[in-house]
């Protein structure tokens, strides 16, 4: 169900100098996405103006869509797996921006999501597609194991989707642990419904799912990586979910203020929740106060010592506040750590697959 349309206009686009902002805060997470940098450097050079950054993207993500479709019609199978995998980066990128018409932004993210689903065919002809009441994925297993495995729940965040995390899914797997990136409500492909406080209830659902599975091992609990946003829905769901054995929260939000969020997150929330009262009360519920304390299993907090945003009080003090929780801060780190990916990835991923055994 399509939210309905913001009951403001987005004025992000009209803010004198905001595109160069947006180009160079987004560049490293489009890289860290799967994007080369040099294409992203050329594509968003010739941007006018912010509008113009959803069809740029579109059309690269079309672009490589169509070659993955001669290359499947010439039997390379390797390059057109590569290639709709490309395009569904692209396509993901492509909803970045807060557009008010968010029928664009719809469109791309079923486009994204539709590609990927083409290149797993290719690339992960195992790869499982999981779909339930407020939640859509794909599973993942590592290769050649024929026991049932343990399992990690990959949670994205505010404007992002199961198409961007994909080097946490490959740092799991490589370390014999299967993965379940998927899309909330107000996320990726059901990005025409509105963002969920309660996530831990979807979280729930999916754990339901992924019980039924004989080639999975959930009888110890799973595991959970929460991306930004998700990483506040990660830290709330092992607060109300026994079936959670260890949590990771990268870049998540302890507290969210409303008042003080830059503008540009709070048009995003109010695109995504389908108004601003609807945001402003989304925004409010955002609050790990006496929830964190709650937490017996293993947490780990990785923050970056650059990602400072007004109004967004950082899940570090959620670290201090669980009982068995532990904070990883890298200095230079920016929002999810993505020009600093080698200095947290690899260690958290261990400590994630150790103590899931």
């Amino acid at each position: 169900m399509t939210p309905p349309s913001p009951s403001v206009t987005s004025t992000v686009f009209e803010l004198p100098g905001f595109l160069p902002q947006f180009v160079a805060g987004n560049r490293s997470r489009a890289i860290v996405c799967g994007v080369d940098p040099h294409e992203y450097d050329r594509v968003t050079g010739g941007l006018g103006t912010l509008h113009d950054w959803l069809p740029a993207f579109r059309r690269v993500g079309e672009a490589y869509r169509a070659a993955g479709e001669r290359y499947a019609a010439g039997g390379h199978v390797v390059s057109a797996g590569d290639a709709f995998r490309t395009a569904a980066r692209w396509l993901h990128c492509a909803t970045f921006p807060p557009l008010a018409e968010h029928t664009r932004t719809i469109a791309a993210a079923r486009e994204a999501d539709a590609a990927m689903g083409r290149a797993f065919g290719y690339l992960d002809p195992e790869a499982v597609r999981i779909e339930g009441e407020g939640f859509a994925g794909w599973l993942r297993r590592p290769v050649d194991s024929a026991r049932p495995v343990r399992v990690v729940l990959v949670v994205p965040g505010l404007n992002s989707g199961k198409e961007e995390f994909h080097a946490v899914d490959e740092a799991l797997l490589r370390r014999g642990v299967a993965t379940f990136s998927y899309d909330g409500p107000g996320q990726g492909v059901l990005v025409d419904g509105a963002p969920r406080a309660d996530h831990h209830r979807v979280a729930g659902r999916v754990i339901d799912a992924l019980a039924t599975r004989a080639d999975l091992d959930t009888s110890a609990g799973v595991g959970l990586v929460g991306m930004s946003l998700g990483g506040f829905h990660a830290i709330l769901t092992a607060a109300h979910e026994p079936r959670v054995a260890a949590t990771v929260a990268v870049s998540g939000p302890y507290r969210l203020d409303w008042a003080e969020l830059p503008v540009f997150v709070r048009e995003t929330l109010t695109v995504r929740a389908g108004g601003a009262g609807a945001a402003e009360e989304f925004a409010r519920r955002v609050d790990l106060a006496g929830i964190a304390a709650r937490i017996g299993t293993p947490l780990r907090v990785v923050e970056g010592g650059d990602d400072v945003t007004p109004g967004v009080l950082s899940a570090e003090r959620a670290g201090h506040e669980a009982a068995r929780g532990e904070v990883l801060v890298v200095p230079h780190g920016d929002h999810l750590l993505c020009n600093a990916q080698s200095e947290w990835l690899p260690e958290t991923a261990d400590w994630l697959a150790d103590r899931l055994g």
